[in-house]
């Protein structure tokens, strides 16, 4: 979300290490490209150079360069010295394969990750991951809106916002709720559910709201947020079913 997120946006976005928690899997975890640290670090410094420490940034840069370069020609002519080719050219090769190492690395983790996420994998947790998706993006709508307000256009404030951010907080604690009752039927697949608090909801009080703000922004954003109340309901309700 934007930097100048509002209070009332804080906490409701359910992120990734939240979902890993609440399903005790690897969800959502991308493929670690060694490419992308090094564009940001370089994003990051050219920005720096643009600013009034410019000069001390590059100085600063060419400085760590040339020393790491002279400690590694000093560790070649100490333990390698009998080879002809030029450090600088042995320095470049020696840093595409480590980089090429550690990138394999990488993906044969991320593959295993893969592999564990779809073993454990049911069809629950994909329509709840999906909700979750739905729900972010919910959240992302308003933040991008209120960034656009922010920005001088007074005109896309969200009418009834008290009324749009409940919603949201009743959706996120349902989808909680499901995502951890999932995982009590996935790892205990005999369980008989006692916690009846697990599946309690607010679908009600989501209706109500629902019922006179079909026609504006907000009511919009209500409309999402019952919809993927709803879809919920419906994952906890095939979950308690037997078989």
């Amino acid at each position: 979300m934007g930097k100048a997120v509002r209070d009332d946006l804080h906490g409701l976005e359910i992120s990734q290490k939240e979902l890993q928690q609440l399903t005790n899997l690897p969800v959502k975890y991308q493929l670690v490209l060694i490419t992308n640290p090094l564009k940001e670090f370089s994003k990051q410094l050219i920005y720096k150079m643009k600013g009034s420490e410019g000069a001390t940034v590059v100085f600063i840069s060419f400085s760590i360069f040339v020393f790491s370069y002279l400690i590694f020609d000093i560790i070649i002519k100490l333990f390698a010295n009998w080879l002809t080719m030029p450090s600088w050219i042995l320095l470049l090769i020696v840093c595409f394969a480590g980089s090429a190492t550690i990138q394999i690395i990488f993906y044969l983790l991320w593959r295993n990750i893969r592999k564990i996420l779809k073993e454990n994998m049911t069809n629950s947790l994909e329509i709840l991951l999906e909700d979750v998706d739905r729900y972010n993006a919910v959240i992302k709508a308003i933040d991008i809106n209120d960034q656009i307000e922010a920005a001088g256009n007074p005109e896309v404030s969200i009418q009834k916002r008290e009324k749009v951010i409940a919603a949201l907080q009743l959706t996120r604690a349902d989808l909680v709720r499901a995502l951890k009752t999932e995982r009590i039927l996935r790892e205990n697949q005999n369980f008989i559910i006692s916690n009846t608090e697990l599946f309690a909801n607010n679908l009600a009080t989501l209706t109500t709201m629902q019922v006179t703000e079909k026609a504006t922004e907000h009511g919009k954003l209500l409309n999402e947020a019952l919809q993927i109340a709803l879809d919920v309901q419906y994952e906890m309700k095939r979950l308690q079913s037997p078989g």
